[in-house]
């Protein structure tokens, strides 16, 4: 058995389609099923052997841990708009510190989410280092709760036999239908172009960055996935590791791919930065991915022309889900 947990999500239930696509169908999904309107469907035709509730979760380890070969922890609030230290604390901590204690004490290899916005701003780099984590200074809750619980994993004198944390950069792609607000920029600007011809960006609100020139590092859920598989296979070398294509781009680097997809002339307004979100707005990041190149993962990552392009065509212009 193979444990997914955020299963109905957007990164997890790509990663359950992973799985299926190279014969994994003995999976565990967990979730608060049913909890967003339209998230079930990224389940849709998906083979797994259950479905279990976050809250029964546990329950339900005890009496399996023995029979499970692996853990995806993926579920989490990843909401970075909230700012309710409570929700984080209860869902992003002490399930996350849970399930390490379980994958510990029964023996099972476990990859968790973590994420880039445990950079903050960047001040000290996005090189995946394990011994400055208490130096970084993320810019909201969500951050915090990550770079908290990757500090936690570090400080435990036992731990499964293999782990891994995985900061996710900016990660887009089928299934985040649901999202609303919190989905990709590629998702946003693809539906604002069907709907007026343009798409609208951010503003830069600092003289260093021209209007679009931010630099974000973009990777595609599919490349996120592929790693996912290459731990599991891997289970040696345990630590934290970034995982991003490598490469920053500009958001206008990522509009006129989307227009390029369509087929479709390049017309861009920028905006400005929701007054919300500009205190804590990230102007550029990119990861540093020797560490896991060093651990021996050669497979090359989609340039986001490609991944845009596979998308655009393959998924939101045919309404379909990965």
């Amino acid at each position: 058995m193979i444990v997914i947990t955020g299963a109905e999500g957007f990164i997890g239930s790509c990663l359950v389609a992973k799985l299926n696509a190279a014969n994994y169908n003995d999976l565990i999904l967990v979730d608060d099923f049913g909890h967003i309107a339209g998230r079930e469907k990224n389940l849709d035709g998906k083979v797994f052997t259950a479905k279990v509730e976050r809250k029964a979760f546990f329950e339900w380890m005890e009496q399996n841990a023995h029979e499970v070969q692996f853990v995806f922890h993926i579920g989490a609030r990843t909401d970075t708009t909230e700012k309710d230290e409570n929700i984080f604390k209860e869902l992003n901590l002490d399930f996350s510190k849970a399930l390490f204690k379980s994958c510990t004490k029964e023996g099972i290899p476990l990859v968790y989410a973590s994420s880039a916005a445990t950079y903050g701003e960047g001040e000290l780099g996005y090189e995946d280092r394990e011994d400055h984590l208490l130096q970084l200074k993320p810019m909201n809750p969500y951050g915090r709760s990550k770079n908290d619980f990757d500090h936690w994993v570090l400080q435990q004198k036992e731990q499964p036999y293999f782990w891994a944390g995985l900061k996710f950069f900016n990660v887009y792609g089928p299934n985040e239908y649901h999202k609303e607000r919190m989905a990709s920029v590629v998702f946003h600007a693809y539906h604002q172009i069907k709907k007026t011809g343009k798409v609208k960006l951010f503003q830069s609100h600092k003289d260093a960055y021209q209007h679009g020139e931010q630099k974000r590092d973009f990777i595609y859920v599919k490349d996120l996935c592929e790693v996912c598989m290459f731990l599991m296979n891997h289970r040696k070398n345990s630590g934290l590791y970034n995982l991003g294509s490598g490469t920053a781009r500009t958001w206008n680097d990522l509009a006129h791919s989307i227009f390029k997809a369509l087929n479709l002339p390049a017309q861009i307004e920028y905006i400005p930065i929701p007054e919300d979100i500009r205190d804590t707005y990230q102007y550029f990041t990119e990861a540093e991915m020797g560490k896991l190149i060093g651990i021996g993962y050669s497979h090359p990552f989609s340039t986001l022309e490609e991944g845009i392009q596979d998308y655009v065509t393959e998924y939101l212009e045919k309404e379909k889900w990965l």
